[in-house]
């Protein structure tokens, strides 16, 4: 896409995605032209030329005509490469070609669709799709070579509270009615629950059920979305994607289904938030307003959250990154009529222990009356990268009844929410519930949910705990001229430099910088190269804080190491 900006290379793109994603992509649809110039495609597998109108509907016309000039010898090279990737790909292409056999483009787009499914072969296609030029191929190539419902392996899902028990979604209109709403989205017409069909289909007017929230719902309206036109719809089908109007109470990753069937399919999942801030109604007025319209954007956005600060009383929202919250909070003004002020973003720290310990939580009290009574006996290790907090009962004799267990499991969690550095989150922990005592009269939920709260802290005390940052990936293209400046502004910013690249007068620095260090760095590096570098960043991973910054942090968080 966007091969009308200025500085676009098709060919630079194909290369990229090569060596830097590994990925076998070979060109389908080449632009000719580029910038100002970008006039159509060649079409590979046809050999034919597709020019589009500069009219005021710009590419919404089109028409194809012979190969002329330099077109004919990239056609040539890029069908070649094509040809032999695929047959090298596909065994009846290859077939074809070991008899020496013509492929016609019938054929070849039949093996090409089979190598695609396989995920032996990438397309690649170039084209500008605000100028309309190269958007209608770009959809035949959908047709001719992604796999439709029937090509890949069925969706799978599982009853609810028994992850064992698996149910596959099988593509059949017949079937029971199972879809999944993979996004939220208000507009003129409320709110929007985008969903796919797995299995089955549904009519206005069906009740479909809610494995979640246990509720049962009637389809009022069905839509069909293209762009911005909404088409009512009757039906929808298996493998169809629509969106229902009207429904309540609904999260993404929200499973549909009939309502004789219990079934969860898998949600998608959704990383992290690194960055938050605090944010406030310029007016006292708005302070509902604001809440509605956070809590509206939280439930269209997975990877937005919104909590009340505990201690302070703020309105916290956490995010992907500086841009992602500055496009939320425009969002609150231009959507939601809400101004607001916004404070100095948090970092989502981190902590985690680094050895094996064991800790013992006892809470009795007897202040006349029924007293309480719980105690709980743990074994905390390290956990594996990414798997959070994991809590195992491993309590044999009955030393804690059964009825205590989970109390004891949710209170462990819980105490994880802070850790003993600065009160962050603790990660990557898993717990072992070993050993306890109970009390016939005085023992309840609440005593055993706060003794595993006290077993954690005691272990996490003798754990040497230590605190996690966000570690952001980094990409940097500056003209070569600011190389050095800008190299020197990642090093000062505690970043790690993981390699250089030239693509032509271009260098493309690659690195690994603390979240911490990079506010502000987009005014920065425009001021560093006056305004002709850029860079894109993504969450990478979490590293140990060097210990003179952990006090800081502990400082401002007002707590003691």
């Amino acid at each position: 896409n966007k091969m009308d900006r200025t500085g676009a290379n098709f060919a630079n793109v194909v290369k990229d995605v090569r060596q830097k994603l590994g990925a076998p992509a070979f060109p389908i649809l080449i632009p000719i032209g580029a910038e100002e110039n970008l006039i159509g495609q060649i079409d590979v597998v046809n050999q034919k030329a597709i020019i589009y109108s500069d009219d005021e509907k710009f590419g919404s016309k089109y028409n194809v005509r012979d190969l002329q000039g330099d077109e004919i010898a990239t056609a040539k090279a890029a069908y070649d490469e094509l040809l032999d990737a695929a047959c090298s790909a596909d065994d009846e292409l290859g077939m074809i070609f070991l008899e020496e056999r013509p492929i016609t483009p019938v054929e070849l787009k039949a093996g090409l669709r089979r190598a695609v499914i396989a995920n032996k072969i990438i397309p690649i296609a170039g084209g500008s799709a605000f100028k309309n030029k190269g958007v209608q191929y770009l959809i035949d190539a959908v047709i001719d070579y992604l796999p439709g419902p029937l090509d890949i392996a069925p969706q799978k899902g599982h009853v609810i509270d028994e992850p064992e028990n698996e149910v596959i979604a099988v593509p059949d209109d017949n079937g029971k009615f199972i879809a999944l709403g993979f996004k939220l989205w208000s507009d003129k017409f409320g709110r929007l629950v985008f969903f796919r069909v797995y299995s089955g289909c549904v009519r206005k007017g069906d009740t479909i059920y809610n494995p979640r929230t246990r509720k049962s719902e009637r389809v009022g309206r069905l839509i069909q979305i293209q762009a911005s036109v909404h088409k009512d719809i009757d039906c929808c089908y298996s493998g169809d994607i629509a969106a229902l109007v009207g429904v309540k109470d609904v999260r993404t990753g929200d499973t549909f289904c009939d309502e004789s069937l219990d079934v969860l399919l898998e949600p998608p999942t959704f990383p992290e938030p690194v960055i938050s801030m605090a944010v406030e109604p310029k007016t006292k007025g708005d302070q509902e307003k604001m809440g509605n319209a956070l809590q509206r954007l939280s439930e269209e956005d997975p990877t937005f959250f919104v909590k009340t600060d505990e201690e302070t009383g703020q309105v916290i929202i956490a995010g992907m990154g500086e841009l992602h919250l500055e496009i939320l909070c425009d969002r609150l003004k231009r959507e939601h009529k809400v101004e607001t002020n916004t404070g100095k973003p948090q970092i989502a720290y981190r902590e985690t222990l680094t050895i094996p310990a064991d800790g013992e939580g006892k809470l009795v009290k007897q202040s006349g009356g029924r007293g309480q009574y719980g105690h709980v006996v743990i074994k905390v290790r390290p956990g594996e990268k990414g798997s959070g907090v994991v809590v195992e009962n491993k309590v044999v004799g009955g030393t804690i009844p059964k009825e205590f267990i989970n109390p004891a499991k949710n209170g462990c969690i819980e105490a994880a929410l802070n850790g003993i550095i600065a009160g962050y989150p603790v990660i990557d922990l898993h717990i072992e519930l070993v050993d306890g005592s109970s009390h016939e009269v005085d023992s309840n939920e609440n005593a055993f949910k706060m003794a595993g709260i006290f077993a954690v802290k005691d272990a996490l005390k003798k754990a040497k705990c230590i605190l996690l940052e966000p570690i952001m990936s980094v990409e940097a293209s500056t003209p070569e001229d600011y190389q050095g400046d800008i190299l020197g502004d990642l090093n000062r910013r505690r970043g790690k430099i993981q390699g250089m690249d030239s693509r032509g007068t271009t260098a493309i620095l690659r690195a690994e910088v603390p979240l911490a260090e990079m506010f502000g760095y987009s005014t920065a590096i425009r001021t560093l190269s006056s305004g002709r570098a850029s860079y894109s960043m993504q969450p990478s991973h979490f590293e140990q804080v060097p210990s003179q910054i952990v006090e800081q942090i502990v400082e401002q968080r007002g707590g003691s190491k």
